[in-house]
Parts: structure tokens; C-alpha cells; sequence
């Protein structure tokens, strides 16, 4: 099941997405004609997890970690699928990321691997939009924007293996499988979760593999991964 946010009239709607509709308790809007998507969840926080793809860490000159390297990115930095992405003022360099994402449903701390099912309510797709010229990670990736999310939170996928590819105004730019993770779903939720109390909303996501070539205003970042569906934003210019 796919579980969508949209933005009407009526205000925010969760619910149900089938065919272009989110079915909420007191009625169905059409996306489009009666609202827009927003970001599938509200998170306190995305720990986003880096270098879990060998080809990530042979583009970048990385060592391979010996367990999951993560940082945060805020609130601030969430949009929704189809939301127009910033290019920022301060940087030269921004490039994208594909990278699957799990939304947990309850808060949890210390969660064992088998019970990481229990705690995440779908999975949904990243965007780490990332400014490469910018000194140190926080500066690079938590900016405002740069954490597209959606199009919303598929409940019922095996994230072990699944196909992703990324297109960049119509380029195959990105191409590759999960199983090809360095460090699987489960572990890095568990990992993650000995550190942070998560909050119901918060994302995890799970890294990227390499990612060649940067982003210019007006490209569209089209991001797929199999069974879940495809996040979509383009680049605005930076006076947008």
C-alpha cells in the first residue's frame, strides 16, 4: 500500500494513494485538480547514511568504513515530489543522490535487527542534494532543500533488492541494485537506532551509489527504485 500526504482545501490529507487519488477517512482528492503531494512524512530528523556503495567509494577516493557512516540533515531540508529544488547562492557544485529511505512508525530506541520491520512504517525515496564545493558535511548536505522526499511511503516492498536508476534532464545517470549496499536496511536502522531515539516520521536513508555529474537550473531529477516509485523534482535557478 502507498500512504500519500496532500495538500487541499481541507487542509493536510494522509491517506491512502491509488492512481493519481489519496483516499483519506472523510473523503478522495485528486492530486492535481484537488491538491498537490507534500513530503510522505514529517520527520524530526534524516539520518542519512554515505559511502554504502563500493562504486561511491572508489568515485570519491573513500575507505571502505567499517560501520555506517552517517550524518543529519533538518527539517529545513525536506520537500515534497515535484517540489522545485534551490540552488543555492553560496555553491557551484550540486549534484544529487538516489537513495531508498525508510520512515519509522513509533518511537523506538535500541531496536534489534529482527525487529526493525516492527518500527518502520514504508519505505520512500531520497534526493541528497549535496553542495561539493562546501567545507565539511553539514555545510555540503543540510542545507534548506536539500532533502526532496516522496512521492510517498510504499508499505509492502522488500528493500534487499531493489533496482534503482536515477535520470537527469532525460540522462541515465545513476544505475544499480540494494543488494549492492555495503551495509543492508536493517542493520543501519539498527545501528542508528542504538545512538538516536527515533520519533514516527523520522527517515533513514541508506546511501547512494556514484553519482557522476552535477546539476545546472532547469534540470529535472528523476529518481526510481523498483516497487516503491519515482521521486521527481527540478532544478530552479538560484534567483528563484
Amino acid at each position: 500500500m502507498k500512504l500519500a500526504r496532500i495538500a487541499t482545501e481541507d487542509g493536510t490529507i494522509t491517506g491512502r494513494y491509488e492512481d493519481g487519488v489519496v483516499h483519506g477517512d472523510d473523503g478522495a482528492y485528486e492530486v492535481g485538480s484537488e491538491g498537490e503531494l507534500l513530503a510522505p512524512c514529517e520527520p524530526s530528523a534524516l539520518y542519512c547514511v554515505g559511502r554504502n556503495y563500493a562504486a561511491t567509494l572508489d568515485q570519491m577516493e573513500y575507505e571502505r568504513p567499517d560501520e555506517p557512516d552517517f550524518f543529519i540533515k533538518p527539517p529545513a531540508s525536506v520537500l515534497g515530489h515535484r517540489d522545485p529544488i534551490p540552488y543555492p547562492e553560496f555553491t557551484e557544485e550540486l549534484t544529487y543522490a538516489g537513495e531508498l529511505a525508510a520512515v519509522i512508525d513509533e518511537p523506538c530506541h535500541d531496536v534489534s535487527r529482527a525487529e526493525v520491520s516492527d518500527v518502520v512504517r514504508g519505505y520512500t525515496i531520497m534526493n541528497d542534494v549535496d553542495a561539493l564545493d562546501q567545507q565539511g558535511r553539514t555545510a555540503r548536505k543540510a542545507f534548506d532543500g536539500s532533502g526532496p522526499l516522496g512521492p510517498w511511503i510504499e508499505t509492502a516492498v522488500d528493500p534487499t533488492a531493489i533496482d534503482m536508476w536515477t535520470d537527469v534532464a532525460g540522462e541515465r545517470r545513476q544505475e544499480a541494485n540494494t543488494e549492492l549496499m555495503l551495509f543492508g536496511p536493517e542493520e543501519i536502522v539498527s545501528y542508528l537506532s542504538r545512538r538516536f531515539t527515533f520519533q514516527p516520521g523520522d527517515v533513514v536513508a541508506f546511501g547512494s551509489p556514484a553519482n557522476p555529474g552535477l546539476l545546472e537550473p532547469g534540470d529535472t531529477v528523476e529518481i526510481t527504485y523498483e516497487g516503491v516509485g519515482t521521486l521527481q523534482n527540478t532544478v530552479a535557478s538560484s534567483s528563484d
